[in-house]
């Protein structure tokens, strides 16, 4: 008789939402991985312009972070209203402002990062498609946290499972679901990270400019929407008519515009060392 090993409770993990609870004020993991994200890439950036032919100085790496955290929850934000649950917001406006709620769009914020090194290159005179390339290398870390944070929160579960892998999420019913959150983690996050700071510390790739923000485009876009099989639809939206997800929907030009950054890259005069 083969051995049946019952389906492990999420519950039973121990893990919770909150990290420190002072008074009245909690304080959540989520809100520590855009923390964490943040100042870790901040770093992480400002040893990157330390090596030799890079498009900015320290000084532009303070004044960026700070633009592209306006960016990233901006963005996240809107992106998420406007892709995922405009009638929720629509009926209630106000609610837009209540980030600690959740609902952050990975799409809206990377719009908005975008948008933000777009502003800022043009008011500095900065190269955009190497300062993109930069950033790229670093966003990574943000993505791996942000998704262990929706794992602790146990939310954003995949589809149901037979595997014996699967987990009994609180809100996901009765039945083994596959534990997406860690999937992106390591797809979007660590994998996506060790391939870029491979490429950037290793290689010449840092001075072809938009070669690492391409594969970063390409490879997101990719990772995600393979996902997105295994990952439970967002209720308000499920399945779309075409057979896609929202999240692969918006992952296909991400696909597209990656490759072709990327075949750009290779005709631009390269970067001096």
């Amino acid at each position: 008789m083969p051995f049946w090993k019952p389906p492990v409770e999420w519950a039973s993990l121990g893990l919770d939402p909150v990290a420190l609870t002072i008074g009245p004020l909690a304080l959540r993991w989520y809100s520590l991985a855009y923390i964490a994200g943040i100042l870790l890439g901040w770093w992480l950036l400002k040893r990157m312009v330390r090596r030799p032919g890079a498009p900015m100085n320290q000084g532009h790496v303070d004044d960026l972070v700070t633009w592209c955290t306006l960016g990233v929850i901006l963005g996240g934000r809107l992106g998420y209203v406007l892709f995922y649950d405009p009638a929720t917001y629509l009926a209630n406006p106000l609610r837009i402002l209540l980030l600690w709620e959740g609902g952050m769009a990975f799409h809206g914020g990377f719009a908005g990062v975008i948008l933000a090194i777009l502003l800022y290159c043009r008011a500095k005179g900065l190269s955009v498609w190497r300062v993109l390339d930069y950033v790229a290398v670093v966003t990574p870390i943000g993505l791996l946290l942000g998704r262990l944070a929706n794992f602790v929160n146990g939310e954003l579960w995949g589809r149901v499972t037979d595997g014996s892998w699967g987990l009994i999420f609180p809100d996901g019913g009765p039945y083994p679901r596959h534990p997406s959150q860690l999937y992106q983690a390591g797809l979007e996050g660590l994998l996506l990270l060790l391939i870029l700071s491979l490429l950037f510390w290793r290689t010449d790739a840092r001075l072809k400019p938009g070669l690492l923000g391409g594969l970063f485009v390409g490879l997101y876009g990719l990772f995600r929407f393979l996902v997105e099989y295994v990952r439970e639809p967002d209720a308000q939206l499920g399945t779309l008519a075409t057979g896609l997800t929202m999240g692969q929907t918006l992952s296909l030009p991400m696909i597209l515009f990656g490759l072709w950054h990327v075949a750009q890259s290779f005709r631009r005069p390269p970067a001096r060392a």
